[in-house]
């Protein structure tokens, strides 16, 4: 069992990196990871440091639906910015994932925004700010999922 719970709570931390990046929940699948290990016989973490862990978690995860809107509408942005952003996110990862999702978010809001009847220099700049909060979005879930990878290295040596 222990050695299911080490191979899960190694993907479960690797996926969840990913996920940080890719339309995945990336810092609630590294937080399992993490847990998978905790119980394993290879790593113990304290009740503090997971009770932290699972909070940041949970925060993260809220704001990552939030972060993007509010780069949007700091920007002058509308619901179509946001909207065409998450689906420009969506059609960008699968035709270049390496690059889609970014650009995808960027050309999403741009056109969510003229299809709104925005004009092209404030459709632009919502677009911007749309990606500003994506990419403020990616950041804090990639922090995250490094963290808990970092406490997962330091737990086994």
């Amino acid at each position: 069992m222990d050695i299911l719970l080490l191979i899960l709570g190694i993907a479960g931390l690797l996926v969840g990196l990913a996920g940080a990046v890719l339309p995945l929940p990336g810092p609630p699948l590294s937080f399992v990871g993490l847990l998978c290990l905790h119980f394993s016989k290879y790593a113990e973490f304290s009740q503090f440091t997971l009770y932290t862990l699972g909070i940041v978690t949970l925060i993260i995860s809220v704001l990552d639906y939030y972060v993007p809107i509010w780069g949007v509408k700091k920007f002058g942005g509308t619901n179509y910015g946001a909207w065409g952003s998450t689906v420009g996110l969506l059609i960008g990862f699968f035709f270049v994932p390496a690059i889609g999702i970014f650009l995808g978010a960027f050309l999403g809001a741009l056109i969510g925004e003229l299809i709104g009847g925005m004009a092209a220099d404030k459709a632009l700049k919502a677009a911007f700010g749309s990606f500003l909060g994506f990419l403020g979005g990616i950041t804090m879930k990639v922090i995250l999922c490094l963290v808990m990878i970092g406490y997962a290295i330091a737990a086994f040596l």
